[in-house]
């Protein structure tokens, strides 16, 4: 399949969450707003700390009616085991065989050079908060060098943004994930 692109329908995967195996994606979506997170694994310093942030904001999406959903390359054991009583409040797929991955076409970087991109400072920042808030590099999982990305979907599972991150810290923050979600709350109705 090509790259997903925005007006297109998320194609209805059958998956394997933390939470509950065997879900269908618009079993996931439940007719809700949704944020698929696309990261790398688990034991990613600054993957983790994304999990980690957007858990800790996880009631603002829900205020808006919408939810996330975090993909990743990670099988559920270790996910389990490292995030042992902090399993997030939202569905984290794991994704180990890179289903998600290859139908979307979410493709690895062809280097370390080119997953880092321009973004060394930025990453080095966020490793630092990341380290700062308890969080330290786990095990190497997957592809190292995956790319990750973004999508917004409405309940009927269409796409409503589409980011193919150029690099590793080439994506939105929760502030921006939370500001694209209330500019779809706030549309009128006929502009839906």
């Amino acid at each position: 399949m090509p790259r997903l692109n925005v007006g297109e329908l998320l194609p209805d995967l059958t998956v394997d969450t933390v939470q509950k195996r065997h879900m269908k994606l618009s079993e996931i979506v439940g007719g809700k707003r949704t944020i698929f997170m696309v990261l790398r694994y688990i034991g990613c310093t600054v993957c983790r700390y994304d999990v980690h942030l957007l858990a800790q904001r996880y009631g603002e999406f829900q205020a808006l009616g919408a939810q996330v959903v975090v993909v990743m390359q990670s099988p559920i054991a270790t996910v389990e085991k490292d995030l042992v009583e902090n399993i997030p409040p939202f569905y984290l797929i794991c994704d180990p065989e890179q289903v998600i991955y290859k139908t979307l076409t979410i493709s690895p970087a062809v280097s370390m050079e080119e997953l880092i991109g321009d973004s060394l400072s930025s990453l080095q920042e966020k490793g630092v908060q990341a380290s700062a808030a308890g969080f330290a590099h786990g095990d190497y999982e997957g592809i190292e060098e995956q790319l990750p990305a973004f999508f917004l979907v409405n309940g009927e599972m269409i796409a409503e943004e589409v980011h193919y991150a150029k690099h590793i810290m080439d994506m939105p923050s929760v502030d921006e994930m939370l500001e694209k979600i209330t500019a779809y709350v706030r549309k009128p109705f006929f502009e839906k």
